[in-house]
């Protein structure tokens, strides 16, 4: 049976002291990291496409499609605008291009970027689901991992599962937690059957498509399990909070 339908919190105020600090951290360790490879006597080209490619990373603390594309673009503009981006060949450019779509493949595109799940955000959830010892939890869309862990802090019985299409972001999942069975492929090819729980931090836009695959897939008695985007239309079995104001909507296959 499921829980009790919590009341949802309401939405955390925002923080309006934080901004721009995300974006002159982003700035600051991208030319932070240029300058430590220049200072070792790599390349101009090597230097200037790390730190594009590490801005780009780090233009996912963005919490607006804008504010992600002036943390990732900051680098390269203000690298043209101190007029060193003349000494740095086309090949540079290119390279970063090549990286960014290793990463990020086209077929990629239609899905959330790289989102980190926080640590604790899932803390709630065994307050709401009762999971077996050895249950399948799979993380549709894991990244870097940062959900497979907090999958795992929350249900440290359970067998803990992740699935990527970048292979360089599943590689380093799979090194991050050694303890997790972390696949290259596509999350919405895959087969949700057997799972006891899917996680997943995606966008509104992929809610709709998640909730169809979790009916069509999973058990009766299986939840999906949402960070911050809520299934439009369907009533969730459950709504918990993480500490940070945001909310983990829960829905219940076959309530």
């Amino acid at each position: 049976m499921a829980r009790t339908l919590l009341a949802a919190p309401p939405a955390a105020a925002p923080r309006r002291g934080v901004w721009p600090l995300p974006a002159l951290l982003g700035w600051g360790l991208a030319w932070g990291l240029y300058a430590l490879l220049r200072a070792a006597g790599s390349q101009p080209g090597i230097a200037a496409a790390a730190g594009i490619v590490a801005g780009i990373v780090l233009g996912a603390a963005g919490t607006t499609p804008w504010r992600r594309i002036i943390i990732a673009g900051g680098f390269p503009l203000s690298l043209a605008a101190a007029g060193l981006a003349g000494g740095v060949p086309g090949w540079a450019w290119l390279l970063s291009l090549v990286l960014l779509a290793l990463a990020y493949p086209v077929s990629a595109w239609q899905d959330a970027p790289l989102f980190p799940t926080p640590a604790d955000a899932l803390a709630e959830l065994p307050a709401h689901i009762a999971l077996p010892g050895g249950a399948r939890v799979l993380d549709a869309g894991c990244g870097l991992g940062h959900g497979l862990a907090a999958l795992r802090g929350a249900f440290p019985k359970a067998a803990v599962e992740g699935i990527e299409r970048s292979w360089p972001l599943a590689l380093a999942a799979r090194l991050r937690c050694p303890w997790a069975r972390v696949r290259q492929g596509d999350m919405w090819a895959a087969d949700w059957r057997g799972c006891a729980l899917v996680y997943l931090f995606q966008r509104p836009e992929s809610m709709a498509r998640a909730w169809a695959k979790a009916r069509a897939e999973l058990a009766p008695g299986a939840w999906l399990a949402s960070l911050e985007f809520a299934v439009e239309g369907v009533r969730p079995s459950a709504v918990a909070a993480c500490r940070d104001g945001r909310r983990v909507w829960l829905y219940r296959i076959g309530r």
